[in-house]
């Protein structure tokens, strides 16, 4: 209980000089008023755009090109101490300190396969997992495959990332953070090419995709080059129209995977409301827009897309349309009911197809022996771990 001759002697007349010549060592009751006093938490920097960071320091006072600078110090030098941004006043760099920070994604997990291939698990805050697949090649090129959101929606059969549903998109910094955990951890040659090929659909996060893009294209944002990133989609027909309006350079990838509006439906439920006429029409308005090529992936599923009639079926299809064609067997996944095709298949569909198409390429599968190939992504070690545990 509050002594109430307390209370009288703070609010009671003329006691204002006393309020004033109150010594610090004075006595007070040990009175608790349930009052916390936490510690403000810093704005993590992490997945602000050129712009959004220009914006920001004019809502400090400060001339926008400070932004510019600090961009390009988070993003392209990677110095995230801010006592260290040596051509900001003293005064912004201890602001800096006090109320920002810049923290990047951890990995819990990375495994490394056979043929070179990495795979990273990353714990986002809210415990979500979510995977990135480094992958090198036998020409120099080191193509890394970045999730956009934790799970996916869409539910394609032949996809482990589907069977987790959706859990969250993520944001502009856990898109862009995948791509500096790997400059951290290999140098600023740890990739060549960014293709946003990992779990998600990155239509479906439309406005974080593009904002992270425009921080990895950025000269002084990742500096990596536009025409060697890759979006990807499995045909959302009005978002490829948006994209196109954009403007930007970088590529287009389109998981097809089958060539008839019948079989696609039963491998991919999103042409249920994008049909293949629908999109087919979108990506000639791609093309046409942005003057580039469009690439098409084509999972081949054993006695399913890889028939003569499936090459004459995708040979009309592509009629008219400036494309390349790239040949992927399916890559197993636990409990699902599809089977790869022999080398030997592929092969074979791959002369029969051109030079009905412009360009077809056989693309190998990397990193299946730790579930890293195309469509195995589901963050499973954890699972993995507590298996091993409980038998040891």
């Amino acid at each position: 209980m509050i002594n109430a001759d307390v209370i009288d002697f703070w609010d009671s007349p003329g006691t204002s000089a006393a309020h004033e010549n109150v010594e610090t060592n004075c006595f007070l009751p040990n009175i608790d008023f349930g009052l916390n006093y936490a510690p403000m938490q810093k704005e993590n920097l992490l997945g602000y755009t050129l712009g959004r960071m220009e914006n920001l320091m004019a809502s400090l006072g400060e001339k926008p090109y400070k932004g510019r600078q600090i961009f390009k110090w988070l993003y392209r030098i990677r110095q995230y101490d801010f006592s260290l941004m040596t051509n900001l006043t003293k005064n912004l760099r201890r602001k800096l300190e006090e109320e920002y920070t810049f923290e990047s994604l951890k990995a819990e997990h990375v495994e490394e396969s056979q043929d070179g291939t990495r795979k990273i698990l990353f714990r986002l805050n809210d415990d979500q997992p979510i995977e990135t697949v480094l992958i090198p090649d036998e020409n120099g090129r080191k193509t890394v495959c970045v999730s956009v959101q934790a799970g996916c929606a869409l539910g394609c059969r032949f996809c482990a990332t589907g069977t987790m549903g959706l859990l969250r998109d993520l944001t502009v910094g856990e898109i862009v953070g995948q791509l500096i955990y790997l400059r951290e951890r290999f140098g600023d040659n740890a990739f060549t090419n960014v293709v946003m090929m990992g779990m998600g659909e990155p239509l479906l996060n439309f406005e974080n995709t593009i904002e992270a893009v425009k921080i990895i294209t950025d000269e002084i944002g990742l500096g990596q080059s536009a025409r060697k990133t890759t979006i990807s989609t499995v045909g959302i027909s009005p978002k490829i129209i948006k994209l196109a309006d954009l403007g930007l350079k970088t590529r287009l990838a389109v998981s097809l995977n089958a060539a008839t509006q019948e079989k696609r439906a039963k491998i991919m439920p999103v042409a249920e409301t994008f049909d293949l006429d629908e999109l087919m029409e979108a990506v000639k308005y791609y093309t046409e827009k942005t003057g580039t090529r469009v690439t098409f992936e084509y999972i081949l599923f054993k006695d399913f897309n890889d028939s003569m009639a499936d090459v004459k079926a995708l040979s009309r299809l592509i009629q008219g349309i400036p494309c390349k064609i790239n040949l992927l067997a399916y890559n197993p996944v636990k409990e699902l009911e599809f089977e790869r095709p022999s080398d030997e298949q592929v092969d074979w569909f791959a002369r029969q197809l051109y030079p009905r198409a412009p360009m077809v390429m056989v693309r190998k599968s990397r990193g299946m022996d730790i579930d890293a190939a195309c469509g195995q992504l589901a963050g499973r070690y954890p699972e993995r771990r507590r298996a091993e545990n409980a038998c040891s």
